[in-house]
């Protein structure tokens, strides 16, 4: 077997380069998206949802492409193609909330709306677009979005996705294998974004949040993906902020990046350093991440 690559631990070899230059030559006038749907039901490439793993087909197909093994049919843009959406910016929201400041005691009845697939998902977009300081990114593959609200005021959003592939202080925290990260990272989420919104001014409000993230979001997760989670994770830019409402709501800190970011081969540090910390979400979270 001649091995010519390992894309997110898929194999690949000549032969199946061969079969995939064969697809693409049979259906290059359906585009590409069609091209790695038919591959990732050819391979029976599948989430653990069941789900067609076509967002890393399509990354495979690229990659090979940049490394000039396959040619890819030119993309086809239409007004329904995710793509083109995803390029353009959410729409601003142009209105002047009043300041909130209170105890968190004197706010309304705080809830929590998952907003993914709602018409709120626009709102979401737009205030992650107008006040993070990273701005809004489209998430890739599974993910939730959330609003907060303090009776009819909007306080906070959160993001959610699934968790980056390999991280050496998380990998040893929980204590797995890689091949029991690669059958059970499904189980973890993300926190992509997190933010308070300007306007608000609530003591304790951050941490509170997080309390209640932890426990809507494993339901909410399990509803729409069919399976369950049982770890969260996010990274704090150390440079900005000092995590302390994921400390106070009893988050782990498991260790600090590098700043050389993914792809930087030099060892010398380019981005800012991030400190990692993690939630589990039951008891016996490292037996159950470990298995398999």
């Amino acid at each position: 077997m001649n091995v010519l690559l390992t894309y997110r631990n898929r194999v690949i070899t000549e032969t199946d380069l061969g079969f995939i230059v064969k697809m693409i030559d049979q259906h290059r006038s359906q585009g590409r998206s069609a091209i790695s749907r038919r591959l990732c039901e050819a391979w029976n490439w599948r989430q653990a949802n069941g789900q067609l793993k076509d967002g890393v087909c399509r990354g495979l197909l690229l990659h090979l492409e940049r490394q000039q093994l396959v040619t890819l049919p030119p993309r086809i843009m239409d007004i329904n193609n995710n793509s083109r959406r995803r390029t353009t910016a959410p729409a601003k929201l142009d209105f002047q909330p009043l300041p909130i400041t209170s105890s968190l005691a004197e706010l309304a009845p705080i809830t929590l709306h998952q907003v993914r697939r709602t018409p709120e998902e626009k709102v979401f977009n737009a205030l992650i677009d107008q006040y993070h300081y990273l701005g809004y990114a489209q998430p890739v593959g599974e993910h939730l979005k959330y609003l907060a609200y303090a009776g009819e005021r909007l306080v906070a959003c959160f993001a959610f996705a699934s968790a980056p592939y390999a991280i050496d202080c998380r990998d040893s925290f929980i204590g797995w294998s890689r091949q029991a990260r690669e059958h059970n990272r499904h189980l973890l989420a993300y926190n992509t974004r997190f933010l308070i919104l300007p306007w608000v001014r609530v003591p304790l409000l951050a941490s509170h949040l997080l309390g209640r993230i932890a426990r809507s979001l494993p339901t909410d997760w399990q509803n729409l993906y069919h399976h369950p989670v049982l770890w969260l994770e996010t990274f704090v830019d150390t440079e900005r902020f000092a995590g302390t409402c994921y400390r106070a709501a009893n988050w782990i800190m498991l260790g600090l990046t590098s700043g050389r970011g993914q792809r930087n081969s030099s060892g010398k540090k380019e981005t800012s350093i991030k400190a990692m910390y993690g939630y589990p979400l039951c008891r016996d979270y490292r037996k159950r991440l470990c298995c398999g």
